[in-house]
């Protein structure tokens, strides 16, 4: 599986909810280095889930990609770092 690619999402922004397309991902709060620990969420057959750290709301838009997310600014990649 190391072709599989976990997305991170952040919320550095505040926004009260943010919609991605995955129901698999990491969370890591805010942007490196105010980051939490990278935590996995797994959202199951439920359509959201909220960070245990963070309490930052996502939910599952089927319409976007697994590394995209709206606001488009709270996908995280490691090389933007």
């Amino acid at each position: 599986m190391a072709d599989h690619v976990i997305p991170h999402f952040h919320n550095a922004g505040g926004v009260s909810s943010i919609r991605i397309g995955a129901r698999e991902f990491q969370c890591i709060g805010a942007l490196p280095p105010f980051d939490h620990p990278h935590v996995y969420l797994d959202m199951g057959d439920e359509d959201e889930i909220v960070c245990p750290y963070c309490s930052t709301h996502y939910k599952h838009d089927p319409a976007l990609k697994p590394a995209e997310s709206v606001p488009a600014e709270s996908a995280w990649r490691a090389d933007a770092a």
